[in-house]
C-alpha cells in the first residue's frame, strides 16, 4: 500500500516543479521574445508561412479568429475523411485493410479534428499505417495545436492584448512546443521498449500449440504514443489504447505518459501569469484544479486499493480490486492515470474504467463534467478563466463591489457568454443525446443493466462533449446511432465553446483598463481562490448531480446494501 501512495506523491511533485519553468517557455513563445529554439524554429516557421501563402500575420478580432479555426479544421475534417475512405489503395496497408463504413470514418474523423480521438473501432484491425499517421498522428498535432492557439488568443484577451492571428499561433504551437517535445519522447519511448517501425505483423506459433500461429500486430507506435499524450488526444494506436505493452510497456514509460499529459494544461496557468504580470494569482488558480486533483486521486485510490467487497467476502480477507487492470502497474498506477487522463480531457488509458469501483466512476464523470482539472488542451484554462469571470460577478454582487477582472469590468456581454458556456452547452451535448439513448428501444447498447448501464451511456456522451475520448466500455457503440450521435456531442462540445471564449476574449481585449479603487473586488487573494472553487464546485458538480446520483452513487450503495 504504502509503495502505491508514494508513486503518486512523487508524480504529483513532479507534475508542480514542471509549470514554473515550462509555463514560462510558453510565454516567450507567444509573447514573441527569444527562445532556445529561435535558430531551428524561425527558418523552419518561414518555410511553412511561404508554401502555406501565408502572407498576413495581423492580428484578428474575435470572429475572424473563429471563423479560421472552423475553416481550417473543416478542410482537415475533409483531409482525413478521404484518407479513410480510400485506405485500401493507399500505401503503407501491409495487412490489406479496406476503407471502413462511412459512419464510422465520419465519427472518427470528427473525433480525432477536435482532439477527442473518441474510438468506436480497433486501431490494429481498421486503419492502416497511412491512416494511422497520415490522418490520424497528422490530426494529433493540429488539433492540439487548435486549442493551445485558441487558449493563448483568451488569455491575450483578458489581459488587454490584440487576440493575435490563429494560423501563427497554430504553427508555432507544433513547431516549438509540441513537435520539439514529441522528437524527444519518442526517442525515449523506443529506448524503453516501444516499438517504431512499418513492417507488418509478426507470425509467430503460440506457447499452448506450436502448430497454431497468431499475429502480433506492430507499427510506429513511439511517435505516435508521445503525442497522444502530450497533445491530450488519447487515441491509442492499438484498441486497448496504453494498456497495451507496445503503447506502454513498464513502470518507466507510464510514468512518463502521465508527466506528458499535463505538463500543458497545468503549465497554460503560469503562462497566464506572466502574460497578466501576477505570479501570486496564477499560483492561486493553480491551486484551485490542483487541490480537486488530488482530492480525486485520494478517492480513487482509496476505491481501488480497499477492492470490492462482495470479492473481498468471497477471499475472507482486503485485495486491491485488480479487474480490468495491468499487473504491471497495479491499483495505484492504474487509478493515478485514470484521474489525470479524465482530468486533461486525455482519454487515453491503461486499464478500464468500466471496471471500477463506483469511487472511479463518480470521479472519471465529474472530472469531464468540470473539465477544469486540467481540462482540454488549451481549452481548459479558458474555461477556469470563464469560472473566474463568474465568480468575480456573484462574489461582486455579493458584497457590493464592482465586478472587475484585471481592471477590467465584467458586464452583461462577458457574464452571458460565460454563463452559456458553462451552464448550458455542456450539459445540453451529453443530458439531451443521453435521454433520448435510453428512450428509444434498443439502440442503447447496454451491456449492464442498471446503475452501471446509465453510467456508460452518460460517460459516452460527456466523454464526446468535454474532448476527452475514453470510454467506459461494455457499450455496444460500433452502430450508426452512436456514430452519428456523438459526434454531435463532439462538434457541439468543441466549436461552440472555442467561438464563446473567442468572443468573450474579444470583448474583454476591447475595454479600457480602469484604476483600481477601495471599491474594487481583489481576484489574487486566497478568498476569492476559494470562492471560485465554490461557484466550480455549484454549478459545474450540481448541473450533473442527479446523473451521479442515478450512477456511480446509486451503485456504491448497491454494493453496500448487497454485502449488508
Amino acid at each position: 500500500m504504502l509503495q502505491g501512495w508514494i508513486q503518486i506523491a512523487l508524480t504529483l511533485l513532479i507534475i508542480v516543479a514542471i509549470p514554473p519553468l515550462f509555463g514560462r517557455y510558453m510565454a516567450r513563445v507567444f509573447m514573441r521574445q527569444h527562445t532556445i529554439l529561435d535558430p531551428v524554429a524561425i527558418p523552419l516557421e518561414r518555410s511553412i508561412y511561404r508554401l502555406s501563402g501565408l502572407h498576413s500575420q495581423e492580428n484578428m478580432t474575435g470572429w475572424q479568429y473563429a471563423r479560421a479555426v472552423l475553416y481550417s479544421n473543416l478542410a482537415m475534417l475533409v483531409f482525413i475523411y478521404l484518407i479513410f475512405m480510400f485506405q485500401g489503395v493507399l500505401p503503407f496497408n501491409s495487412t490489406g485493410l479496406s476503407a471502413p463504413s462511412w459512419d464510422l470514418a465520419l465519427h472518427t474523423a470528427i473525433s480525432f479534428v477536435t482532439n477527442t480521438n473518441q474510438q468506436h473501432y480497433s486501431g490494429e484491425t481498421t486503419y492502416s499505417y497511412f491512416s494511422q499517421f497520415a490522418a490520424l498522428g497528422f490530426m494529433m498535432f493540429t488539433s492540439a495545436a487548435t486549442g493551445i492557439a485558441v487558449a493563448i488568443a483568451f488569455i491575450r484577451g483578458l489581459t488587454g492584448r490584440p487576440l493575435g492571428n490563429f494560423y501563427v499561433d497554430m504553427i508555432q504551437s507544433i513547431t516549438r512546443i509540441l513537435l520539439p517535445i514529441s522528437i524527444t519522447g519518442a526517442i525515449v519511448l523506443m529506448a524503453a521498449g516501444v516499438p517504431e517501425t512499418l513492417a507488418g505483423p509478426v507470425i509467430v506459433p503460440t506457447l499452448e500449440n506450436p502448430a497454431i500461429s497468431q499475429a502480433i500486430a506492430r507499427g510506429p507506435v513511439a511517435h505516435f504514443e508521445i503525442i497522444k499524450e502530450l497533445g491530450e488526444n488519447g487515441g491509442g494506436f492499438f484498441g486497448i489504447n496504453s494498456a497495451h505493452p507496445f503503447e506502454n510497456p513498464n513502470g518507466f514509460t507510464n510514468l512518463i505518459e502521465l508527466v506528458a499529459i499535463l505538463t500543458i494544461p497545468a503549465s497554460l496557468i503560469i503562462t497566464y501569469g506572466i502574460f497578466a504580470n501576477n505570479q501570486k494569482q496564477a499560483w492561486l488558480v493553480f491551486s484551485i484544479p490542483f487541490a480537486i486533483l488530488v482530492g480525486f486521486i485520494v478517492i480513487t485510490a482509496i476505491g481501488e486499493y480497499q477492492g470490492n467487497p462482495a470479492v473481498n467476502a468471497l477471499l475472507g480477507g482486503q485485495a486491491p480490486n485488480l479487474e480490468g487492470k495491468e499487473v504491471r502497474f497495479g491499483w495505484a498506477q492504474s487509478a493515478l492515470f485514470a484521474v489525470f487522463t479524465t482530468a486533461s480531457m486525455c482519454g487515453a488509458v491503461n486499464s478500464l474504467h468500466d471496471s471500477f469501483m463506483p469511487n472511479g466512476g463518480f470521479v472519471t464523470l465529474s472530472n469531464m463534467f468540470l473539465q477544469i482539472v486540467f481540462g482540454g488542451q488549451g481549452t481548459g484554462t479558458a474555461y477556469l478563466f470563464a469560472y473566474l469571470i463568474l465568480a468575480v460577478f456573484v462574489t461582486g454582487l455579493m458584497v457590493g463591489r464592482t465586478p472587475e477582472f484585471l481592471g477590467r469590468k465584467i458586464e452583461k456581454r462577458e457574464v452571458v457568454l460565460a454563463s452559456f458556456l458553462i451552464l448550458l452547452v455542456h450539459p445540453i451535448a451529453i443530458l439531451i443525446p443521453t435521454a433520448l439513448a435510453l428512450a428509444i428501444p434498443g439502440i442503447s447498447g447496454i451491456s449492464n443493466p442498471g446503475f452501471h448501464g446509465l453510467s456508460q451511456v452518460v460517460y459516452e456522451y460527456a466523454s464526446a462533449a468535454a474532448n476527452n475520448g475514453s470510454g467506459f466500455e461494455g457499450l455496444g457503440d460500433a452502430s450508426i446511432w452512436w456514430n452519428l450521435s456523438t459526434s454531435f456531442s463532439l462538434l457541439a462540445g468543441r466549436y461552440i465553446p472555442i467561438v464563446a471564449l473567442l468572443l468573450l476574449a474579444d470583448s474583454m481585449s476591447r475595454k479600457q483598463p480602469v484604476p483600481a479603487t477601495a471599491g474594487t473586488l481583489r481576484t489574487d487573494t486566497g478568498l476569492f481562490t476559494g470562492v471560485t472553487a465554490g461557484v466550480i464546485l455549484i454549478l459545474g458538480a450540481l448541473t450533473f448531480f442527479p446523473a451521479l446520483a442515478l450512477g456511480p452513487v446509486a451503485e456504491a450503495f448497491q454494493i453496500v446494501k448487497g454485502i449488508g
